[in-house]
């Protein structure tokens, strides 16, 4: 699954390796500042910088990288956790529904990361009043739990409980 996790845009003119190599240096640095500054996130300017500096870096890798990338996905996912954290609900869903799809091809079948991603994806869509897509994604969360966890967890029963009392 490297060649996927690492996956490069199909263009015209293919990127040189080098650039490939730029692309992969700028986005190891990219998220190491990202970890360092996430630790300033209580101030809400800093947060809002965060959130330039994933999108600015998505924007830059983009252009080399496919959003199967796990260095997109990994900006991605931050940038979610951004959103989420100055709820900004249709942003997070935005990343969100971005990220599921090549999460279930990276992870294995039953991986509580998916499940995660797909619980998040559930509860978004619920406060965005999107019962029907919340549903849906809170089953595909729960099928995997059961799997994992066993069908008789406190986690799968809160999930169903929040089912029922929407």
């Amino acid at each position: 699954q490297d060649k996927e996790k690492l996956k490069i845009r199909k263009l015209n003119d293919p990127p040189s390796a080098e650039t490939v190599w730029d692309m992969i240096k700028y986005a190891r640095n990219v998220i190491e500042e990202f970890r360092r500054a996430k630790h300033y996130k209580y101030i809400l300017c800093l947060t809002l910088e965060l959130l330039e500096i994933c999108e600015l870096s998505l924007d830059k890798m983009g252009a080399v990288f496919e959003d199967s990338n796990v260095y997109m996905l990994h900006m991605m996912y931050q940038a979610m956790g951004v959103c989420l954290y100055v709820q900004d609900w249709e942003g997070a869903l935005r990343y969100g529904q971005k990220i599921i799809r090549p999460y279930s091809k990276h992870y294995p079948s039953y991986s509580l990361n998916v499940a995660s991603m797909w619980l998040k994806l559930g509860r978004l869509h619920m406060s965005l009043e999107n019962r029907a897509a919340g549903e849906k994604a809170l089953k595909k969360a729960i099928a995997i739990m059961e799997v994992a966890h066993g069908k008789d967890h406190p986690y799968i029963s809160e999930i169903k409980k929040e089912l029922e009392d929407h």
